[in-house]
């Protein structure tokens, strides 16, 4: 080899090494039901944007949490789908539940459509020739990793195994959507004692059965491993990290009951509270794993729940378990869809190639909204990976927002299309700027009794006033908004007693 071909041997290699470095460990830790209040850590603010302490802040415990805020950056409003199934499929692809089609939670052994649901409604999930995102990273040179709560399709469909979309390990993810037990003692759900046809068990965790490990304990000591298998083999790691919590069954977690015993609050709620608090202690032991196998300042750690709160705090339509937000999981309210949302760096170090790429601001809470689409063109962006030809996603990339800037180009928008039957039922949720229109396909079958609601959230974020009457021009606008993205989207729309479809009727 003469001088001038080590020299470029000598530069490409090093390209090669540089590039291999500054790509970045990537986790989503994803909780299930975890809605904006469900936290000591304060999301909302006033009309300054600084932090208001609610209530329900003073109830949680969740020093991890606050300790990832404290090192990034957190929304104030953020946006998930009212209910889980959409939401994971969105996660994985970037696009919006009304195109991908999963609009309503995946029942494993039936379709849930609901008595006026659309038939062509995606209720088998992600396939195995979807784009996906652990795929799409898998293609850009990383180990994906998954743990916990998957729910990406029915039982035997190819989405009810995530190693079929794009996972090289998986560990614990099947078509449920919650355990049958957060406990060693019923092996998760796969204790004998159980009926032969095993239903919402989880599996793959034999090693813990018959201990004292809570379900929520031995997926963080599964993820740390796999961690730490990544660093050995020097490769960079994706991990959708997928609690199980905070859904029911509402099994105590033993670890954290003290701290409850003397509220007056349910049993059930007391339960709820020891889930968040195990959650909690499961993003600080990852955290603190990264740190001691040195890769922390390398690793990016987005945090968010997948839908609003289920707390056993009050009911569904009520200003209750989301407090003082309206409405719960499943409802067309804010309670029902807006999410916590941190992003920061394990360990931040400006310094670092990997941080230079999406650099963070510490310590402080975005008001501009943000959305789940937003998640996957972010993290191909800071991974370095390519979107597919002629893959459609939805969202915008975060990079700018999480600079602490405001970002112009970016939406203050949000569609949540929901056209089945639950515990809101056949609606269409829009939020555009300060205003927010909920469109009712079956009227009689909300309180209003009419097709628009039509809220201002910058007045009223407890979404009491109903603004449609006395705002025509502003609710005509909404609409017509609201229907040419759902058209954009290629929405699927609930029917009616004729079997014709259902769309929206502009005032």
């Amino acid at each position: 080899m003469n001088s001038l071909s080590a020299s470029l041997f000598a530069f490409v290699a090093l390209a090669m090494s540089a590039s291999a470095i500054e790509k970045p460990n990537i986790i989503i830790f994803l909780v299930d039901d975890m809605g904006v209040m469900d936290t000591s850590v304060p999301f909302l603010t006033d009309e300054t944007g600084e932090p208001v302490v609610h209530p329900l802040n003073e109830w949680y415990r969740t020093p991890s949490m606050a300790r990832l805020a404290a090192q990034g950056t957190r929304f104030s409003t953020f946006y998930a789908q009212s209910v889980c199934s959409p939401t994971r499929a969105t996660v994985m692809t970037g696009q919006n539940a009304t195109r991908h089609a999963t609009t309503q939670w995946i029942r494993p052994e039936a379709n849930n459509k609901g008595k006026f649901g659309p038939d062509a409604w995606n209720w088998t999930g992600l396939k195995k020739d979807d784009v996906t995102l652990p795929r799409v990273l898998q293609s850009a040179g990383y180990r994906t990793l998954f743990l916990g709560k998957a729910h990406f399709g029915p039982l035997d469909s190819e989405g009810a195994d995530p190693l079929n979309l794009g996972f090289d390990v998986n560990i614990g993810g099947a078509p449920w959507g919650r355990p049958k037990s957060y406990l060693a003692k019923d092996h998760y759900g796969n204790h004998p004692k159980y009926a032969k046809e095993m239903t919402h068990n989880v599996p793959h965790l034999e090693a813990y059965y018959d201990t004292d490990t809570f379900l929520t304990e031995a997926l963080t000591l599964e993820a740390n491993k796999e961690i730490s298998k990544s660093v050995e083999a020097a490769e960079p790691f994706f991990m959708l990290m997928s609690h199980y919590a905070l859904h029911a069954p509402f099994d105590s977690d033993p670890r954290f009951a003290a701290n409850y015993a003397n509220s007056d609050k349910s049993k059930n709620a007391k339960a709820f509270a020891t889930l968040v608090e195990g959650m909690d202690k499961s993003l600080g032991d990852i955290m603190d794993h990264l740190e001691a196998l040195g890769v922390a300042e390398e690793t990016l750690i987005l945090f968010l729940g997948d839908n609003g709160s289920d707390a056993p705090l009050g009911g569904s339509h009520a200003v209750a378990s989301s407090a003082p937000l309206l409405g719960k999981k499943g409802t067309h309210y804010e309670g029902g869809m807006r999410v916590p949302f941190i992003a920061a760096w394990a360990k931040p170090d400006a310094a670092r190639p990997e941080q230079q790429r999406l650099p963070i601001a510490q310590g402080i809470i975005q008001t501009q909204l943000g959305t789940i689409m937003d998640l996957y063109p972010t993290i191909l962006e800071v991974a370095g990976a390519i979107n597919p030809t002629g893959h459609i996603y939805d969202g915008y990339g975060l990079d700018k927002l999480l600079s602490g800037q405001s970002d112009e180009a970016h939406p203050d928008v949000f569609l949540m299309h929901f056209p089945h039957d639950h515990r809101s039922k056949y609606f269409t949720s829009y939020r555009n700027g300060d205003w927010k229109l909920v469109y009712h396909y079956y009227p009689k079958m909300n309180k209003q009794k009419s097709h628009y609601e039509l809220f201002n959230l910058k007045d009223d974020f407890a979404e009491s006033k109903n603004l449609a009457s006395s705002n025509p021009e502003k609710l005509n606008g909404m609409v017509r908004a609201m229907v040419a993205q759902l058209e954009a989207e290629g929405a699927l729309y609930p029917v009616g007693g004729d079997g014709n479809e259902l769309k929206p009727t502009v005032p």
